[in-house]
């Protein structure tokens, strides 16, 4: 009898793993349990790679960023506006493409460098039109505290693209606020149009990051 040979166990497999079962039960969903009955291994397999689950969460955070700056490429000649809309626009789509991904991105901690590369590249750039140091860290920062924020906002109404949760229903947000009338209307402002929103707002905050420090 031929025994059929599983790959080996390691970090980035559990969480290659644990990404794909999160699109199917969601961060709250998401535990050590299950991912071990997904891999068909005894659950105390894990803890020899993640201590906790915030450890996994940190590895699968880990991969997402990998996955990101894959698919977005930098250009040296990018002006620093078009640096922020290239990679929050790069966020925001690589965040979408994972139930709860905002939440698991948010506040993890990245498990190696995989993030030095395209940080250093940016903070060059910035520090390259005339920012300090701070500046620039402060620039880049504010825009990818935004598009966290955003994503986490969008995700809880549609936990993936086309996906709806329920208790959204605006006719029965306006009802219940029909005393507020302005209130009642800025309802589909919130909970609507999510592409145009993120746009809108991603463009505030570069306008006054370039307002702020002089920037042309």
């Amino acid at each position: 009898m031929v025994m059929e040979r599983r790959a080996p166990l390691d970090r980035r497999r559990v969480a290659d793993t644990a990404l794909r079962l999160l699109n199917e039960v969601g961060l709250d969903g998401l535990t050590l349990r299950a991912i071990a009955r997904e891999l068909d291994v005894k659950a105390p397999a894990l803890y020899w790679h993640f201590k906790d689950k915030q450890a996994l969460l940190d590895e699968m955070a880990t991969e997402m960023y990998r996955r990101m700056v894959a698919g977005t490429p930098l250009d040296p000649a990018d002006s620093w506006r078009g640096r922020l809309l290239k990679v929050n626009r790069g966020l925001r789509a690589a965040l979408l493409g994972y139930r709860d991904g905002a939440k698991v991105f948010s506040g993890s901690r990245f498990t190696g460098v995989v993030h030095a590369e395209q940080m250093e590249e940016n903070l060059r750039l910035f520090t390259g039109v005339g920012l300090t140091l701070a500046q620039a860290v402060r620039a880049t920062t504010t825009a990818y505290v935004f598009t966290i924020g955003f994503v986490t906002e969008e995700q809880g109404v549609h936990p993936l693209p086309g996906e709806r949760r329920e208790g959204y229903d605006l006719d029965e947000r306006a009802r219940l606020m029909a005393e507020y009338p302005l209130t009642a209307q800025a309802g589909a402002e919130i909970f609507t149009d999510y592409e145009r929103h993120f746009e809108e707002g991603l463009a505030l905050v570069i306008e006054g990051i370039g307002a702020t420090y002089r920037l042309d």
